[in-house]
């Protein structure tokens, strides 16, 4: 039995979905966010060293990192089903997208989080307004205008073919679906780019996604961890 160790407001959310995707059996093992810190529970660290959702037990295996985990599970349960076969363009993009989708499109959206917390964290009278104003800087200079670079290559993307690796539904759209999200919940991602809003009420409107949002519990875009 595959174990997903589950942490609220999470990636792990995605790993649900492809498992409901594939029809394949598992068991949740919940975690709770530190409500202050947002941050995961020292208990994951007993699963792996870095305290970190999603991870999945496998039998022996226990693996970590989102896009890691779609492609074992998909390469090993999915028989043909959502990896575009090997060495079409379509698998080409997919891998790609898998690894866009940690290693370029959030980490705009995660320091989007950070200085937000930055600017409304407590701090004394006289340093407040130095914080709020050294975090307006950075996102205004910075972080608002990589998020709209990446979102604009995201919208034309969607643009030329139905799904992110093709035309059929892949691993690639669940990774991608996370980033997409936190966009829409806290970097003004609406129906302003019609091919990523769209692209969220498709998947939102699949029953296995229903499914995974059912047995997972409350989902709210959170993007820590």
């Amino acid at each position: 039995m595959i174990v997903v160790h589950h942490l609220n407001n999470s990636r792990s959310q995605r790993i649900l979905w492809l498992l409901e995707e594939l029809g394949l059996p598992y068991e949740i093992k919940r975690y709770q966010r530190d409500p202050k810190t947002l941050l995961a529970p020292p208990e994951l660290r007993r699963i792996h060293p870095l305290g970190k959702s999603p991870v999945i037990c496998d039998g022996e295996i226990t693996l970590a990192e989102s896009g890691a985990i779609i492609e074992y599970l998909a390469d090993r349960y999915g028989n043909g089903r959502l990896l575009p076969a090997a060495g079409t363009p379509e698998r080409l993009r997919c891998n790609y997208w898998l690894h866009y989708a940690e290693g370029s499109a959030m980490p705009p959206l995660l320091l989007k989080l950070v200085f937000q917390r930055v600017a409304a964290s407590p701090a004394p009278f006289f340093i407040k307004p130095v914080l709020r104003g050294m975090a307006g800087k950075v996102q205004h200079a910075f972080v608002d205008p990589q998020l709209q670079l990446h979102l604009d290559y995201l919208e034309g993307e969607l643009s030329k073919t139905a799904w992110f690796a093709g035309n059929e539904f892949s691993a690639a759209d669940i990774q991608m679906s996370f980033p997409l999200e936190a966009a829409a919940a806290r970097a003004g991602l609406d129906a302003s780019r019609p091919q990523l809003w769209n692209f969220l009420q498709r998947i939102h409107a699949r029953p296995a996604y229903r499914r995974a949002i059912e047995r997972g519990g409350e989902y709210a875009m959170a993007i820590m961890g």
